[in-house]
């Protein structure tokens, strides 16, 4: 989603979301995320919107980026993975008891790359987690059913700033 209106790492030898190499996702590093991989992340984020969805947010790429570096990576905690040159190719960031976002760039979908983040999620937050995504996103709410999460509550788009009818999953950890 979109971000609100209202952490040391190295930075990123590539900048950009580059096309898919064919690599398995062993060849991709888990690492957290800094200030100086302000443009990496938002480059993920924001193709990873235009290809998902065919509906436009309420933020222009410019503001998307300004809350990236100035919020997002100053309060949250983020995480990237980076590929063997230095690119990052997905991102994700945790709040108290949220993994409030998750992104992979559109050329490295499938490879493993989102259930790592995941893990790394489940690993930093093992009271379990919560998240919300939109209810068209279908193959986000599979991924994050494969990943131990429960659809728990919908909403009908009037409690976020895209308005669109949004899914609520919990991921509680076994007893």
């Amino acid at each position: 989603m979109c971000p609100p209106t209202a952490a040391a790492g190295r930075s990123t030898r590539s900048r950009g979301v580059p096309a898919a190499s064919g690599r398995s996702v062993n060849d991709v590093a888990i690492r957290r995320a800094g200030p100086a991989d302000a443009d990496a992340v938002a480059d993920v984020y924001l193709a990873s919107l235009a290809a998902t969805y065919d509906f436009t947010g309420p933020h222009s790429p410019a503001e998307i980026r300004r809350w990236i570096a100035g919020d997002l990576l100053q309060n949250e905690e983020c995480w990237v993975a980076e590929t063997a040159d230095g690119s990052v190719v997905a991102m994700m960031a945790l709040t108290h008891d949220f993994l409030d976002q998750l992104y992979v760039a559109p050329g490295h979908l499938g490879r493993g790359i989102g259930r790592r983040l995941v893990e790394v999620a489940k690993e930093r937050r093992p009271h379990g987690l919560e998240l919300y995504t939109f209810q068209v996103n279908a193959r986000a709410r599979r991924f994050y059913t494969r990943n131990g999460f429960v659809e728990v509550a919908f909403g009908d788009g009037s409690g976020n700033e895209e308005r669109q009818p949004d899914v609520r999953l919990a991921w509680r950890p076994a007893v």
